[in-house]
């Protein structure tokens, strides 16, 4: 096997040269204007989500991570980001269309646009990558499983961060004063 770093590089760089960017400011835009952000997925999308989650906070957004114990319920006026490679995963699906029904906006990352979560979706953003299934429209992956989509999802959703960081007027030393200190 070639040097496994750069292969991986190499797979990034091709599903994110053909990522297009038009949702992301539209994605700002409505995290922006939303009272709280509520995040959810399941598995390694489930930890993007969650990743995606802290770093809101630090940038001074209230933020929840579905499933956790403290998340409260989700009103009008708030926003679900829903994160499935698949678009097929049940829990993440459920919560979508609840969302939805509660008149909530839901914000889709997914490799499927046909998939049950982008029907649910009030935005959709397409992830060029390749997931568990391997279907004839994703990236081919010589890595596992959807790690390709997992490392395409957190490096998307942190040029969301930086944006939507811009936006707020944010600088690193406010998200830095956000960060932890019982360490």
């Amino acid at each position: 096997m070639n040097d496994p770093l750069q292969l991986i590089m190499k797979e990034i760089e091709q599903a994110l040269g053909d990522f297009q960017t038009t949702n992301m400011e539209r994605v700002v835009t409505i995290l922006s204007s939303a009272t709280r952000v509520f995040v959810a997925g399941e598995g390694r999308s489930g930890l993007m989500a969650k990743a995606f989650a802290m770093r809101l906070m630090h940038l001074g957004a209230d933020v929840y991570v579905v499933g956790e114990t403290i998340t409260p319920s989700i009103q009008n006026g708030d926003v679900l980001i829903a994160v499935s490679g698949s678009g097929v995963t049940k829990s993440t699906v459920w919560m979508a269309e609840k969302a939805r029904q509660l008149g909530c906006p839901v914000l889709a990352f997914t490799t499927d646009v046909a998939s049950p979560l982008a029907q649910k979706a009030s935005c959709i953003v397409y992830v060029p990558a390749a997931t568990k299934y391997r279907r004839d429209h994703e990236k081919a992956s010589i890595q596992p499983l959807s790690s390709l989509f997992d490392q395409c999802i957190h490096i998307i959703l942190d040029a969301i961060c930086l944006q939507y960081a811009e936006m707020k007027q944010v600088e690193h030393k406010q998200a830095f004063s956000q960060h932890s200190n019982l360490d």
